[in-house]
């Protein structure tokens, strides 16, 4: 994603090294203006206070953290009008828009999370070798400690609590810094947060620039970042003082290959709810069509069918279609309009913050359409002949964080999928597998690292230990391991320790070796069964 903070931050990286400049007027009536914003000076306590608390250990309980969950639905309950409004009033989002891509997720991300959590939290035996059973081998899933989620102002709510939902049930704090560009999405957290939850282990930090600096200053014990790979670095730099583990879930440019052969209105209406849903506001939305000279004939009217279906004639009056955050993002995506040919769409109203539902062709290939995440509403379709031109055209770009493939045909749908990487991948839809909870959410390469949601949440957020409980007795058996050495001591230990290969290979490689394995085990089972069964051989 793309904001003001995050460029403004970059700069302040560069500018930090350097002798810090004087405040300018316009920077200082904003300063006075943005009085809700966090004071810098009482950050530092918040993030000690926030560990005084998580070392307490009132996280660590099953109770506690259903508690917290449940209070965490309640808010959601409680306060969904409130929700809807703040949305309305950052993106101009219909209250079934902001409950499909917003309340609706995370309500369905606590109900995973209570459902499941007694299992997840209970310690995991692993399938160890006879040889390491008398240890009882398991896993332990330990909180990370404190969290730091920052939040993006796309989907201001749902992207930066459900990471706390999966924080919360992995039994961390958390601080959470939404985006100040959300305005009023980021003061309805401030104010909800600590009215439903333990404040004194889940904080809110709101601000800009100096405010994220000072954050970043602070341990954390794992930091989840959404927005754009240039912050990201900066993210990592900074986490990277202090071994912090991070989860970057970026963005870039994802395709949504067209094939000849599909039904041309179902595709045009599942990429133009993708591409347009939040005024192509999405880190997953099709940022681009790949699909032959012939198809895009079919396509673009298709597409100009599906908007005036979604939005009608005039998407500017429709109650279903958002607006851009601010006027910066409004300027840059009117650059982008001038990429290729337009058409459909390509109205804009800068002070209405609005621009239409757009379709782009004959794009130049150093276009800043074909070149930079688009993230608005704008469609550029790029000409391909053929399968395996889409497949080359993709890998030779970043690894996007989604992928989409429209063919009725499986085996064209699985060399695509094959052939290529992304984050996700849908086949005859768009953006539909971020609503699985199931399914892991996350990028790859320059799209990111980590992933989250449902039981992936849970275990991003926790730490499995390997963990082993050793008796006392039989000590006669560690013999093996201890010096001084001796060839017989490698052979039991190569016997009993060594995991062998499995499968056609393994078994003809180590035939020998498994049939003398076989006979010593046989031989054990044997002496077992005479001592403690001897009336079966006979002897009394």
């Amino acid at each position: 994603t793309w904001g003001e903070r995050n460029e403004m931050f970059v700069l302040s990286k560069i500018i930090s090294q350097k002798a810090a400049p004087k405040p300018t007027i316009a920077r200082k009536m904003s300063r006075q203006t943005n009085d809700w914003y966090t004071p810098v000076s009482s950050i530092a306590s918040i993030v000690n206070d926030t560990r005084a608390a998580f070392n307490t250990h009132k996280t660590l309980s099953a109770s506690f953290r259903r508690e917290q969950l449940r209070s965490f639905a309640r808010m959601l309950n409680e306060n969904e009008s409130d929700i809807y409004a703040a949305l309305k009033d950052d993106l101009h989002k219909h209250p079934t828009e902001a409950f499909l891509g917003e309340i609706g997720v995370m309500r369905g991300e606590i109900a995973c999370m209570l459902n499941n959590l007694d299992d997840w939290m209970g310690t995991q035996s692993v399938d160890a070798a006879l040889a390491h059973k008398a240890y009882k081998p398991h896993i332990r899933h330990d909180p990370y400690g404190v969290v730091l989620v920052i939040g993006a102002w796309n989907y201001p709510i749902q992207l930066t609590l459900i990471p706390m939902i999966g924080a919360i049930a992995a039994g961390n704090a958390v601080v959470i810094k939404p985006s100040e560009l959300s305005i009023h999405s980021a003061k309805l957290m401030a104010r909800l947060i600590p009215k439903y939850l333990d404040s004194s282990l889940f904080q809110v930090v709101n601000g800009a620039i100096a405010e994220t600096t000072e954050l970043l200053k602070h341990r954390f014990d794992k930091i989840i970042y959404t927005g754009n790979g240039t912050v990201g670095r900066v993210i990592m730099e900074a986490a990277s003082k202090h071994l912090t583990p991070v989860v970057l879930e970026l963005g870039g440019k994802s395709p949504a290959i067209v094939a000849d052969n599909v039904d041309i209105e179902l595709t045009a209406r599942r990429i133009a709810w993708g591409r347009w849903m939040n005024s192509g506001q999405t880190c997953i939305a099709p940022d681009y069509v790949l699909c032959s000279k012939q198809t895009q004939e079919k396509l673009v009217p298709a597409l100009k069918k599906a908007v005036e279906t979604f939005y009608g004639p005039n998407p500017q009056e429709s109650a279903s279609y958002c607006r851009i955050v601010n006027n910066r993002h409004f300027h840059r995506l009117n650059n982008v309009l001038n990429s290729g040919k337009v058409v459909v769409g390509g109205e804009t109203d800068e002070k209405d913050l609005y621009i239409a539902p757009t379709v782009l062709v004959d794009c130049k290939a150093d276009s800043p359409a074909l070149n930079e995440e688009i993230f608005g509403p704008i469609l550029p379709i790029v000409n391909v002949k053929s399968t395996q031109e889409a497949i080359d055209y993709v890998n030779a770009r970043d690894k996007p964080l989604a992928l989409y493939v429209f063919t009725p045909d499986n085996e064209v749908a699985d060399k695509v999928l094959n052939h290529t990487f992304s984050g996700g991948a849908v086949v005859n839809d768009t953006i539909m597998h971020a609503a699985v909870p199931e399914l892991p959410f996350g990028g790859v390469g320059p799209s990111g690292m980590g992933a989250y949601h449902g039981k992936h949440s849970f275990l991003t957020f926790t730490h499995q230990k390997s963990t082993l409980k050793c008796s006392h007795g039989m000590e006669k058996l560690n013999d093996i391991r201890y010096p001084p050495y001796s060839e017989s001591q490698r052979k039991w230990i190569n016997t009993l320790l060594v995991e062998k290969l499995h499968g056609p290979v393994g078994k003809a490689l180590s035939s020998l070796h498994n049939t003398k394995i076989s006979l010593s085990w046989l031989l054990l089972a044997l002496l077992v069964a005479v001592f403690f069964c001897p009336c079966l051989f006979g002897l009394k």
